[in-house]
């Protein structure tokens, strides 16, 4: 048996042993949250306390950050004991929903903090010895980021409108999407790889793993919800420095050819070249850019920093022929919603991960990627020691003893509308159409 198999098994061995005890906190942990609610509400001194607007906005005790990787088998034990405590949550009536006529920020003095901090402290997020009150002060505003940071949400300590909506997903609801993501992870094979690169889909960000410990973060953009980007369980292949984009059918009749009828000097500005089916260079100017049919021609962007892929591909054997790139609009990689790929993954930092990628072979150290890269000469490198990828779709984890992670549900997959709530909103619409990335402007 697997050291995995072993872990779950003695996992579950000790889960069913504290069945009876795990029940029965349940059932008497609700006079238990109650008196100890009741204690800290009717505290002495806990109001408008001096410290309350100091300069340390963050009194977080806990970490949400853990180079656990998601898919580490130790998870699937945390991910169980999450599952025991949202159970007894749960039990003991859930947690309330929070609702006010302001915006909850440091500062603010409003009934509805009240509710707030019950709130938090039901998730974990705020310490019970911090006090019932009116008032938002540094311990709110440290476990309110804290809350941000376990459901990837900018960590401003401010109640805004996605903060607000996944507040108020009801502990049910997470309970359910815990369960469905622990049958994920239990439906996934034991071997990941000693080195792999995972792409976690909802996350919309990349961890380079090695030896179950996570070496590299890296922002993503992933398929959006009409184009969605697929599971994968593949192996690196090669890496292209100076890639070629080529424009897939559908963009170029979409796209482009209205783009020509409209502008001429459009191929040439984003330095796209035509080929016919012998590879033999076509002229623009002798294609009918107003006949019925788009020109049964390849239309090939060189490689320089406007290439749709910018400076590296990163490929490997896919059914959907997806692969992970980098692209010249880095600032996309500052939204929230980062949902706006046709499947493919653009990865912030990519020069990173491929140094990663290519420690082990020879000669391709960070300078001499840079020197290549510099040349704008499309290069390909076949790996040494290739690592596995694996793209997930999980929403729900825990990397971390207790801090349990949610994501929204943006392929509406874990089977409640509560989790999908944030999918559209928010995200910025693209001009044009997009296949394989941005199709250049």
């Amino acid at each position: 048996m697997s050291n995995k198999s072993e872990l779950l098994a003695m996992s579950r061995r000790a889960l069913l042993r504290g069945a009876a005890t795990t029940a029965a906190a349940a059932i008497a942990g609700t006079a238990a949250a109650q008196s100890a609610i009741n204690e800290v509400i009717n505290a002495p001194r806990r109001g408008n306390w001096d410290d309350q607007f100091d300069a340390k906005a963050s009194r977080t005790d806990v970490s949400a950050i853990s180079n656990s990787p998601v898919l580490s088998p130790s998870n699937q034990v945390n991910l169980l004991q999450a599952i025991g405590d949202y159970q007894a949550i749960v039990a003991n009536g859930g947690w309330p929903m929070v609702n006010s006529g302001v915006k909850l920020r440091i500062g603010v003095v409003d009934p509805s903090v009240r509710v707030l901090r019950q709130r938090l402290m039901i998730s974990g997020d705020l310490a019970r010895s911090a006090g019932v009150s009116d008032s938002f002060d540094s311990y709110v505003d440290g476990a309110v980021k804290r809350f941000q940071a376990r459901h990837g949400l900018p960590e401003d300590g401010v109640l805004g409108e996605f903060t607000l909506k996944a507040m108020n997903v009801s502990a049910d609801v997470r309970l359910s999407q815990l369960n469905k993501n622990l049958q994920r992870l239990e439906g996934m094979k034991e071997d990941l790889g000693q080195r792999y690169i995972m792409v976690n889909i909802p996350a919309a960000y990349v961890e380079a793993v090695e030896n179950d410990t996570v070496a590299l973060r890296n922002t993503a953009i992933v398929g959006r919800e009409s184009r969605q980007s697929p599971l994968v369980d593949s192996k690196v292949s090669d890496i292209i420095l100076n890639p070629y984009w080529t424009a897939p059918r559908s963009i170029v009749k979409k796209d482009i050819v209205p783009l020509m009828q409209k502008d001429p000097t459009y191929l040439a500005r984003n330095n796209i070249r035509l080929f016919d089916n012998k590879g033999q260079e076509v002229s623009p100017e002798s294609v009918d850019w107003f006949a019925a049919e788009a020109p049964n021609l390849m239309f090939r962007q060189d490689p320089g920093k406007i290439n749709a892929m910018s400076s590296v591909k990163i490929n490997f054997p896919s059914p959907d022929a997806v692969y992970m790139h980098d692209t010249p609009t880095q600032g996309l990689f500052n939204k929230l919603m980062r949902f706006e790929s046709s499947g493919c993954v653009r990865v912030q930092n990519v020069r990173d991960l491929v140094v990663w990628i290519l420690k082990n072979t020879p000669t391709w150290d960070r300078q001499h990627i840079e020197q290549v890269i510099a040349s704008r000469v499309n290069t390909p490198i076949p790996v040494v020691d290739p690592p596995h990828v694996h793209w997930v779709y999980i929403t729900a984890w825990s990397a971390k003893d207790r801090v349990v992670q949610f994501r929204d549900d943006i392929y509406q997959l874990d089977g409640d509308a509560q989790l999908a709530l944030q999918t559209t909103a928010g995200i910025e619409q693209i001009s044009g159409s997009v296949e394989d990335d941005i199709l250049p402007q």
